[in-house]
């Protein structure tokens, strides 16, 4: 019982290691010649993808490396004894590579390394754009195998600097004549022309011209019984608009930072169920722009700048009654690439129009000299000249204390300065102390 005992106990399965081997390095496409101390009639090897393996003599092994990995190469004795484990490490040619990455990015401090079947790039970059380049260069030797601990240097912070500029002229003429005739009776009257004009009522000597009475003249007479009212409308209106917005915005390279300096417009909304509910849209100087930084100085820009205002004379009414004013909007969105500190005019408008209307009586209009008297002309002409121009800046954050607000030069008044001297602001201590040389300040020409 004993020995059965003892037999029960003992292992059915052992490994046998062998000798451990030191492990041997190999590139891929390229062979090494390992040299036996014993005899080998045998060899096995773990996985042939990696590696492949060819018997020059009964003690000398050709190794050559075909994908990056490790497998294990086990080498059987004469005598049918396990000789050793060789494990067989195939790399990337990092010196193939590393001459490649210098060649294409000269300067760069890029340290290449491998991990298990892979490559490990690190160190600091000048740009984004190189780092790429590195990455996509490792894919060829690597592929989908390549880790990234690159980190860009510099200033990866962007200020984008927007300027909107337009100027709008418009001229208008407008000359007009209107007659209106009755009877003493009131028995028949009739009106015509542009300009304003209304049959004088019986037995009055009323002069109706209308509500506006800039450019217009107007005379009443009697012949017999017939009342005859005429007017003249002569206006001409010169009309000029300008505006100048320049919105400032910081943001980190790779990400998206939005500017918005106006307020939001209600809009009301009629839903399926005949609820109505309010939505709105913004409007004023809205900017919103996500910059990268791809190079020492070089910025990559996604760019969206709109400037609205609401138009009061456009005015649409819903179907419940709400009256909502229309938007006056230019906008731009586009990509460019500069450099820190150059301008580009992304964006240019200049937008003519002309309009002219003639409004007469017809064969009295088409006389010769007194059909002027018959006929009323409108005439009227715009001009518009818009540009964006956006300029980037690389800005690295400063001590706070050598920064001002609009807000530190402006003191509330006190009840002598208000009441006693009619100053709204009172002077303050912060621009008394300054000493200032030159010219200074704004100058409006």
């Amino acid at each position: 019982m004993a020995t059965t005992a003892t037999a029960q106990q003992e292992p059915i399965l052992t490994v046998q290691r062998g000798a451990i081997a030191q492990a041997i390095s190999v590139t891929v496409d390229q062979a090494s010649v390992l040299q036996s101390s014993v005899g080998i009639s045998e060899l096995s090897l773990a996985n042939p993808r990696i590696a492949d393996v060819a018997v020059l003599s009964d003690q000398s092994l050709y190794v050559l490396g075909r994908a990056p990995g490790r497998t294990t190469l086990t080498l059987i004795g004469l005598n049918n004894e396990l000789v050793a484990n060789v494990e067989i490490r195939v790399t990337p040619d990092l010196a193939e590579f590393k001459e490649r990455l210098s060649d294409i990015l000269p300067g760069e401090n890029i340290e290449v390394r491998t991990a298990g079947a892979g490559i490990v790039l690190s160190g600091r970059v000048s740009g984004a754009r190189k780092v790429s380049q590195a990455l996509e260069l490792a894919e060829q030797y690597a592929p989908e195998n390549v880790t990234n601990l690159m980190t860009v240097g510099g200033s990866q912070q962007v200020m984008l600097k927007v300027r909107f500029a337009e100027v709008a002229r418009s001229v208008s003429q407008n000359l007009g004549l209107g007659l209106g005739i009755t009877d003493q009776d009131g028995h028949f009257t009739g009106t015509f022309g542009s300009a304003t004009a209304a049959a004088p009522l019986p037995g009055t000597d009323t002069l109706s011209i209308g509500a506006s009475t800039t450019g217009q003249l107007g005379a009443l007479f009697q012949l017999g019984d017939i009342g005859i009212e005429i007017a003249i409308d002569a206006l001409e209106t010169e009309g000029l608009l300008r505006t100048l917005a320049e919105p400032n915005l910081v943001a980190l390279s790779g990400e998206g930072a939005e500017f918005l300096a106006g307020g939001e417009y209600p809009v009301p909304v009629t839903g399926e169920d005949g609820a109505i509910s309010v939505e709105y849209k913004p409007f004023g100087i809205q900017l919103a722009f996500t910059p990268t930084v791809v190079d020492d100085d070089l910025i990559n820009l996604q760019l969206l700048a709109t400037v609205s205002s609401i138009n009061s004379s456009l005015t649409v009414t819903g179907a419940n009654g709400i009256s909502v004013n229309g938007l006056i909007s230019r906008s731009t969105q586009t990509t460019v690439e500069m450099r820190d500190g150059q301008s580009f005019a992304i964006a240019g408008l200049l937008q003519d129009d002309f309009s002219d209307e003639i409004s007469k009586i017809p064969f009295l209009g088409d006389l010769p000299v007194l059909g002027a008297l018959f006929r009323s002309t409108e005439y009227s002409r715009s001009q518009t000249e818009l540009v964006i121009l956006i300029t980037p800046y690389l800005v690295s954050p400063t001590d706070g204390e050598l920064l001002s607000l609009p807000t530190d030069r402006v003191r509330i008044p006190n009840e002598r300065e208000l009441f006693l001297l009619g100053q709204t602001i009172g002077q303050s201590d912060a621009i008394a102390a300054q000493d200032f040389e030159g010219e200074y300040g704004y100058v409006l020409e």
